[in-house]
């Protein structure tokens, strides 16, 4: 697989850790950084699909109305909560 340097200023506590990682799991820091991207990048692209699929919903008008989630949340600290509005 082809590779590619990028470099970024890291804040001295953040490259800490990641070196005290790094030898705590017998791995190089680029291993390290290399599993942090990919992890945040892969929560970035789930978001974003969560959110077009979230607009997509309202577009068509699958929504919950505000005041039913408002009486939902009122009520979880009752002795009887309201069953999840749909």
């Amino acid at each position: 697989m082809e590779t590619k340097v990028l470099t970024a200023h890291i804040p001295l506590p953040l490259a800490e850790k990641v070196d005290q990682l790094a030898t705590r799991l017998e791995r190089s820091r680029g291993w390290i950084v290399k599993q942090a991207l990919a992890a945040w990048i892969d929560q970035e692209e789930e978001r974003r699909r969560l959110t077009l699929e979230a607009l997509s919903d309202v577009d068509v008008g699958r929504v919950v109305d505000h005041h039913a989630v408002q009486a939902w949340a009122d009520s979880l600290d009752t002795d009887a909560p309201l069953p999840v509005p749909r």
